[in-house]
């Protein structure tokens, strides 16, 4: 692929970590440069050779349906205020702003690096997750189809994955998601959080429309791929009244979704809460003074939560539905932690992995 000359590394973004103690040490060989060109004019894209690809969440037993994910973007153009990710790009030495929305990490050697990965040698079948951290089918995919390349790899290596994502592309790969589902392999998600074209526009400019993504929903169950719906966020004060809960219910239950979650929108860290407050100032001030009073623990309050639960779980009952949690992936294989870590050899590139 065409690129630019190599960055200078270390002296413009912080890709090497020698100066701070712990294990994981440099995070990419390489960096790339090219500028954005055509439809992605105005967005720069940083091609980086990855050292590790396979991510362990570290939490409780439990804490998440998955251990492994795989991101192989950094930085996300579907701009959302509030993605909880922004603050890889701050570990990066990028701006958590609109940094973040343009200037995009992709990982060129990812399929090949998962490939090594898989090998039986040294990994035992584990569900996989992608879309854990930044969209793998954002706007980038149709230039450098990582994520489609992954999902071949995880075909070919029989191993159950799981996707989520706001982007009406993981159409394209249709033909590969079929055969996945055919084995039972891959469970779908598309995060949906509104059908209100204002919220939308407003708080996730670059994503395809809340429209677009509930036909996907209907295509991907009609193609045997099945595809559940996360309703996530909900912004409190902006997309949480009755009829805004009632609207987005009824769409995703006519769009038969197989499963509905929800997510409450929680800004856990500085970076988020500093830009989804600035960029809800400008379209939601006085939403934005409350939310920034009333989100002291990084979470709506509790009764807030409670309300919007209740209220969702309502809605969607009476359009026909049942509001519960995304049905469990399959079983992971047993698998000696110790043995795969002595055989990886060092700890993978993603350290901050912030899942919903």
């Amino acid at each position: 692929m065409p690129v630019r000359p190599e960055l200078d590394g270390p002296a413009q973004l912080r890709w090497s970590l020698a100066d701070e103690p712990g294990p994981q040490g440099q995070l990419f060989d390489r960096v790339r440069r090219e500028v954005g060109r055509g439809e992605f004019r105005g967005m720069e894209f940083l091609e980086v050779e990855a050292k590790l690809l396979l991510n362990e969440v570290k939490g409780p037993p439990g804490f998440l349906p998955f251990r492994w994910t795989v991101n192989p973007y950094r930085g996300c153009s579907h701009a959302c205020s509030y993605c909880f990710a922004r603050p890889t790009h701050t570990y990066l030495g990028l701006g958590p702003g609109q940094d973040f929305d343009q200037r995009i990490v992709a990982k060129a050697n990812a399929v090949e690096r998962l490939k090594v990965e898989l090998h039986p040698s040294r990994w035992r079948g584990e569900l996989i997750a992608l879309g854990t951290n930044t969209d793998p089918y954002q706007r980038c995919e149709g230039k450098y189809r990582l994520t489609r390349g992954i999902i071949g790899v995880l075909l070919e290596a029989n191993n159950p994955f799981s996707i989520l994502t706001k982007s009406t592309l993981v159409l394209r790969d249709l033909d590969l998601l079929g055969a996945a589902a055919r084995r039972g392999l891959v469970r779908v998600s598309l995060s949906i959080g509104t059908v209100d074209d204002a919220v939308w526009r407003a708080t996730e400019p670059g994503t395809p429309a809340p429209a677009r993504r509930l036909r996907a929903v209907e295509q991907l169950n009609a193609a045997g791929i099945p595809t559940g719906v996360l309703i996530a966020p909900i912004l409190p004060g902006v997309s949480d009244s009755p009829e805004q809960l009632a609207a987005v219910a009824k769409a995703v239950v006519d769009a038969g979704a197989v499963s509905i979650g929800h997510v409450v929108l929680h800004l856990r860290s500085p970076e988020t809460r500093q830009v989804h407050l600035e960029r809800l100032a400008a379209t939601h001030p006085e939403t934005a003074a409350w939310t920034e009073r009333a989100y002291t623990s990084g979470s709506a309050p509790k009764a807030v939560r409670a309300r919007i639960a209740a209220d969702l779980r309502a809605a969607i009952e009476a359009a026909g539905g049942r509001l519960g949690d995304m049905e469990p992936p399959p079983p992971p294989v047993p698998v000696d932690l110790a043995e795969v870590r002595r055989r990886r050899g060092a700890e993978a590139d993603d350290q901050l992995t912030f899942a919903l």
